[in-house]
């Protein structure tokens, strides 16, 4: 039991809801009807679901590993480094080759089901980058832009992606509209995390974006992700709401817009502090200012992801009814 929770702990399980996020948008997007319940439905979410959260704890795993030691010195991650020590990487190692090895044995059972050889591929990349974006020698989150264009693969494209292929096989314009919207969003939302961790990677010579950027036009950065990722998004599913069955049902985007903007509002008061922690003479106080207010992120990030959500929900509530 004791090995269970530790295990967990480093597994990071606030990823888990983005996880479930994907498995829906996807869905959403994905299913067409008439679809057999269970060959063509529950049998195939309960492979992508099992697949996505093995190769989302390996992730989550190796990066845990791989930063044991720059976590070490930070006392926001001391439960987690806590866990990694009584856990140990033996042990650690062990159960990521299980998870590996799992995850191989659906998706070659997913692709048994479905025939389709770019799922296949799409594990083989996930991966691949679940390793590489954490561990030597590429170490990718450590690369500046690399990094960026790697998260916006790893934590949207590639999973919303796998899921909808998983249902359909035609390529639909407005899927491909709101995903590119989502997308951004996805890495826009991230944005405060590296503003709060800001002054620590600097100090440590940590070479990310926003450390590159400097806190003003990283604040500005997740700006502009937002709005151009919410405007895309918002559109991709507007067009296809208003082209259903049930055009009524445009009216939840409201929920997302009144979502957006008031995550944007956070966000301009984060690039007014920002913008007075590069002129001010005495920057200790803002600095802490900023890491106050940039840590209520993940707040947002629940806030902006579970719209999304929603309206991918009413998105499928709508192609469900008669």
């Amino acid at each position: 039991m004791q090995t269970a929770r530790l295990l967990a702990t480093v597994s990071r399980p606030e990823f888990l809801p983005a996880n479930s996020a994907s498995i829906i948008i996807g869905l959403s997007w994905g299913i067409n009807l008439p679809v057999d319940l269970f060959w063509g439905l529950a049998i195939p979410v309960a492979l992508v679901s099992a697949i996505i959260t093995l190769v989302s704890a390996v992730a989550a795993q190796v990066n845990t590993m791989a930063d044991y030691e720059l976590d070490s010195k930070d006392s926001r991650k001391k439960e987690l480094v806590q866990a990694m020590s009584r856990l140990g990487k033996g042990k650690l190692t062990s159960f990521i080759i299980i998870e590996f090895l799992l995850s191989l044995a659906f998706i070659l059972l997913l692709y048994l089901v479905q025939g389709k050889l770019a799922l296949l591929l799409m594990w083989v990349a996930a991966v691949f980058l679940a390793y590489s974006y954490s561990a030597s020698p590429l170490r990718l989150k450590s690369r500046s832009w690399l990094a960026v264009i790697t998260l916006l693969v790893v934590l949207s494209i590639l999973p919303v992606t796998f899921v909808y292929h998983t249902f359909s096989s035609e390529l639909d314009p407005l899927f491909l509209l709101f995903l590119s919207g989502q997308a951004l969003t996805v890495y826009g939302v991230i944005v405060p995390a590296e503003i709060r961790d800001y002054f620590g990677d600097k100090a440590m010579g940590i070479d990310t974006v926003t450390v590159r950027l400097g806190l003003a036009k990283a604040s500005l950065f997740g700006i502009v992700l937002l709005s151009v990722g919410g405007v895309l998004c918002g559109t991709g599913i507007l067009l296809r709401l208003a082209h259903g069955s049930y055009p009524a049902l445009t009216v939840f985007l409201l929920v997302v817009v009144f979502a957006y903007l008031y995550v944007l509002r956070k966000y301009s008061k984060l690039y007014s502090l920002s913008k007075r922690y590069m002129i001010s003479e005495d920057q200790s106080f803002i600095a802490q200012d900023i890491e106050r207010l940039s840590a209520h992120n993940p707040q947002w990030i629940t806030l902006i992801t579970q719209t999304i959500v929603l309206v991918s929900l009413v998105l499928l509530v709508g192609k469900l009814l008669p």
